[in-house]
């Protein structure tokens, strides 16, 4: 059924910016996971809330790209796009390592920020990012979409009424599929570190990062200060060199561990979820599709679904009517100290060829035979992969 959080996502009024809309925005990386952004400003734009002035790509959109987006302006330059524009908005779509030089690049020039996860590929570079745009004093939008779904105050509202008891743990299973071809699609895939550079383009830190930020809001351990401890364990199946079947667990300041198993190497690819585990039964939130499963003791399984407020809606929301930004650098710091653990512990192991396969088909992809039930099991019972007794898993690396 369609529902209303029980806890509204608002807006508390803050100093109205004198901008108005549409407002000017900058797409700088526009293929890609890009073209989903093109997507969003095409809808916003129909909405009389931006107007795309220009675009940042090494080689121009081409018409068709760009329908329905007007003859935004083009140029490789970002600094000198930002000022020819004079956009008010820069949204960051560009490899990991070029975030935090591109975000304080906008900064400096009064631009404020959409800056896609991760915000950073170390916990130094993400540091540099946060204090330079607070020291700005521009507002910085961190492109983690599902912490936007009304879902999770929803959530909060539910565990703060004691509908599962006392919370114990969060849980997080990501089974996903990506093929050979996923790794060749840009020199930066694939990789921890690139001419010297981190990348850190693993899957817990990458493409199932909301996994692990989404885990985190609802264990109530999103600033860097909550994490007291956390325990990796990185493989790879494919010839990359970041993780592609990996797992974490974090220890909290409030005591609610959070283990998040992630792989890019499944049988069967599904969505995404995060699972909230309390005394008096369980919540399960699949973050992609915005839908909860409230099973508790004494009451039949309820199941809700729910809208979400899209980041760059809600951020040309806070600079011209004073909403409140629902993603600020801070409330990532507990997930970059992720990436940090990820990135100071050893290099992913390789995987025995006897632990993958290749999939039935025609694309090259590989799987790992069990991975889709030890993914399930490790947010189940909040394990590692060597906890549930997986031969291949090694012993875990011990991050504080």
């Amino acid at each position: 059924m369609n529902t209303t959080p029980t806890t509204a996502l608002t807006a508390t009024p803050t100093a109205t910016s004198s901008l108005v809309t549409p407002v000017p925005v900058v797409l700088a990386g526009a293929r890609g996971h890009g073209h989903w952004h093109l997507a969003n400003i095409r809808r916003l734009q129909d909405k009389g809330l931006v107007r795309l002035a220009g675009v940042c790509e090494l080689t121009p959109l081409a018409d068709e790209e760009l329908d329905g987006l007007g003859t935004p302006e083009q140029s490789a330059d970002f600094g000198a796009l930002l000022d020819s524009t004079g956009a008010a908005i820069a949204v960051i779509c560009t490899p990991i390592p070029t975030h935090t030089d591109l975000a304080l690049i906008a900064a400096a020039k009064g631009v404020h920020l959409l800056l896609e996860k991760p915000p950073a590929p170390s916990y130094a570079e993400f540091r540099r990012m946060a204090d330079g745009v607070e020291a700005a004093g521009v507002a910085c939008q961190i492109g983690f979409q599902s912490l936007g779904s009304h879902a999770l105050p929803a959530i909060r509202e539910l565990i703060s009424e004691g509908a599962i008891g006392t919370v114990t743990g969060v849980g997080g299973a990501g089974a996903w599929a990506r093929d050979e071809a996923y790794y060749r699609r840009a020199p930066w895939a694939g990789k921890r570190r690139l001419n010297g550079v981190d990348v850190i383009d693993g899957a817990l830190t990458n493409p199932l990062a909301h996994a692990v930020a989404t885990g985190l809001a609802l264990a109530g351990s999103t600033r860097a200060e909550d994490v007291t401890g956390i325990e990796t364990e990185l493989l790879r199946a494919n010839d990359i060199e970041s993780d592609d079947t990996s797992c974490v667990r974090v220890s909290t300041a409030n005591g609610v561990p959070v283990t998040v198993a992630a792989t890019l190497c499944a049988e069967h690819p599904d969505d995404p979820y995060v699972l909230v585990h309390g005394t008096s039964g369980r919540i399960t939130f699949w973050y992609k599709q915005d839908r909860v499963l409230l099973q508790r003791s004494g009451h039949g399984p309820e199941e809700y679904e729910y809208d979400r407020t899209d980041l760059l809606e809600n951020l040309v929301d806070h600079l011209t009517e004073g909403a409140e930004l629902l993603v600020v650098p801070d409330v990532t710091g507990a997930f970059m100290r992720v990436v940090e653990a990820i990135r100071q512990a050893p290099d992913p192991a390789e995987l025995p060829s006897e632990a993958w396969e290749f999939a039935p088909g025609g694309t090259p992809r590989r799987v790992v035979p069990g991975i889709d039930g030890l993914v399930a099991a490790a947010a189940d019972t909040l394990s590692l992969y060597s906890e549930l007794g997986a031969s291949w898993a090694l012993p875990k690396e011990v991050s504080t």
